[in-house]
């Protein structure tokens, strides 16, 4: 068959995402020139300063990637039997070469799903592989094809999607392959037709009603949803990519470690391991790029084109004025812990501080007041200025409850942020929620930014060298562990449909976590520490009588009372300690 050779492909497809878009622009103050990076996004154009000593690498990545495009987009168009096709497709032995590389690689539990759509009976239904960007969706569609014999490989097709292509170009691609005998056909990005959400119902009433099994994949993972509600109704199965629980982040990076997985997890990517190379939350500034590419212009993009851009709701000034990707980072940040009005509007204060001064002022072995005298407000204007986040006064849009409710939606809908149940024990009905970002790493990356913005300040530079570094090793301890909380929890009530999971607050104290089952009227609690030591500090919540009779009047028999932990499996006095990551495993 003509066409490209397909290892070239692949790595043109892979240069190319790392050169730059647009063109360079120049504009004269005071007869002096000032160099300006502009490029396109959806339809909209973007800007950026370019230092003088910058311009020439950047002119020739941009000469590099349009040459680059005209390869892939010339080579591309070559099918079976001489046909030309609209879309890049890969068929017969490039496709062999393009799905070879992951054949070692491990999979990801939803493959077993993939597989099954694939090889079983047509029901009229496509696959859609749905999730954030750097979940894997390419690379399972990859694995799959790696799989298949000789035989089921030659009839089947990658469709690549480009920025150019309309609905109406892959639907003759489609035909043409139809035509040829074509029963499997993967297309990727298929989120960047400008009239995907609107027109997707031909995936499924036309080719998979047909008996083609149809896999769809794209970077905006929300308009895959909008487009479920909207054109796909039951005609569609969804596998959901965003959420990777530890045990699988663990098992197909080869990676142990909670703390690994607190640093880094979230997509399948880490530094120096196969999959999607280098990690995506290494820094704060990967992390605005992520929040901006995969989460900001994916509800942009899909908004623009939902309902013909009439869907933006109350976001659509802020999108209009550029700040969307600002008020969504904003939010982001402080997910964890509050998703309030109150995130948006006042000025920007990072939790983990102010816990982190409470806790070193109450350390039983290295008591500090230390960050009593910090200054406080340097450091939040540091870390504001490193998270890029605009404050109320420096926005043009007056934002309210509803746009915090509006972005809080489309996250959700993302899989972006889940929330967990806070019950108090003096009521079943007093509950409120602590919301999540399903991916650790994100918000790790954030919080960390926080401790590098303290290492700047003028008091902490004056400690000696042993105390600077303790102290700034106790804030990332205490971040660490309130994460493991929340990864805890998270993954418990993701495990245990059928019971109920929470954290359950006293008037003083609380249970980090309580698993009730409502059939057997039982329960078992846990404390859990971002520790390696048993100490009996661990266990006084668990041995306070008073809370237990609380706990029994509520709740029921108690089960087990157990401590989850970073050490060794112990029992200690009915108390059972019990390692964190081998329990995630577990589940």
């Amino acid at each position: 068959m003509a066409g490209r050779n397909n290892p070239s492909y692949d790595a043109l497809r892979r240069e190319i995402e790392t050169l730059p878009k647009g063109s360079i622009a120049i504009k004269h103050v005071k007869g002096k020139p000032y160099h300006y990076h502009r490029w396109y996004e959806d339809g909209r154009r973007y800007e950026r300063y370019v230092a003088e000593a910058d311009v020439p690498y950047l002119v020739e990545g941009i000469e590099r990637r349009k040459a680059l495009e005209a390869q892939l987009k010339a080579d591309g168009k070559k099918g079976p039997s001489g046909y030309r096709f609209h879309a890049s497709v890969l068929t017969g032995d490039e496709l062999e070469a393009f799905s070879a590389p992951v054949r070692s690689f491990r999979k990801r539990e939803c493959f077993d799903v993939l597989r099954d759509y694939a090889y079983g009976e047509s029901d009229g239904r496509v696959l859609i592989l749905f999730g954030l960007r750097r979940t894997g969706k390419t690379t399972l569609i990859r694995q799959l094809i790696s799989e298949m014999s000789d035989e089921v490989r030659s009839h089947a097709a990658f469709m690549q999607v480009g920025p150019d292509d309309t609905l109406a170009d892959i639907n003759r691609d489609l035909r043409l392959l139809m035509q040829q005998g074509y029963s499997h056909v993967f297309i990727d990005e298929v989120t960047l037709l400008p009239d995907f959400i609107d027109g997707s119902a031909l995936f499924a009433d036309i080719f998979a009603s047909s008996g083609m099994k149809i896999i769809l994949s794209g970077t905006d993972s929300l308009g895959f949803v909008l487009s479920e509600d909207e054109q796909l109704y039951d005609r569609c199965l969804m596998i959901h990519t965003t959420f990777i629980p530890y045990r699988e982040f663990s098992y197909v990076l080869g990676v142990k470690g909670i703390d690994e997985y607190i640093r880094f997890g979230g997509t399948m990517s880490l530094s120096g391991r196969h999959y999607n190379g280098a990690a995506m939350f290494s820094d704060a500034r990967r992390v605005d790029e992520y929040i901006d590419t995969a989460i900001a212009r994916n509800i942009q993009h899909s908004l623009r084109y939902y309902q013909d851009g009439r869907h933006f709701r109350l976001l659509h000034e802020l999108y209009q004025k550029d700040e969307l990707t600002g008020a969504i980072n904003r939010v982001v940040e402080d997910m964890n812990h509050r998703f309030t009005l109150d995130v948006l509007i006042r000025s920007f204060r990072s939790g983990d501080l102010a816990l982190s001064a409470r806790n070193l002022r109450h350390d039983r072995s290295h008591p500090t007041s230390i960050l009593d005298d910090v200054d406080i407000k340097a450091i939040t204007d540091r870390l504001r200025r490193r998270l890029e986040i605009l404050e109320m006064g420096e926005m043009s849009v007056s934002l309210s409850q509803a746009h915090a409710d509006e972005i809080r939606e489309y996250l959700e809908l993302m899989d972006l942020i889940m929330e967990i149940p806070v019950m108090d024990i003096s009521s079943s009905t007093a509950v409120h929620m602590r919301t999540v970002i399903t991916q650790p790493g994100l918000r790790y990356a954030q919080a960390d930014a926080l401790v590098e913005s303290l290492i700047e300040d003028e008091t902490m530079d004056d400690l000696p060298v042993g105390e600077r570094a303790y102290v700034l090793e106790r804030i990332r301890s205490e971040i660490r562990g309130r994460m493991m909380e929340d990864i805890v929890l998270l993954e418990t009530m993701l495990a245990f449909p059928d019971k109920r999971v929470f954290v359950l607050q006293f008037p003083v104290g609380e249970f980090d976590m309580v698993i009730f089952d409502p059939v057997s009227l039982s329960c078992c609690l846990y404390e859990i520490k971002h520790s390696d030591a048993i100490s009996e500090e661990q266990q006084r919540h668990l041995r306070d009588e008073e809370k237990l009779k609380a706990v029994r009047f509520r709740f029921g028999t108690i089960r087990g009372r157990y401590v989850l932990y970073r050490g060794k499996d112990a029992s200690v006095d009915g108390i059972e300690y019990r390692n964190v990551e081998e329990y995630l495993e577990s589940l």
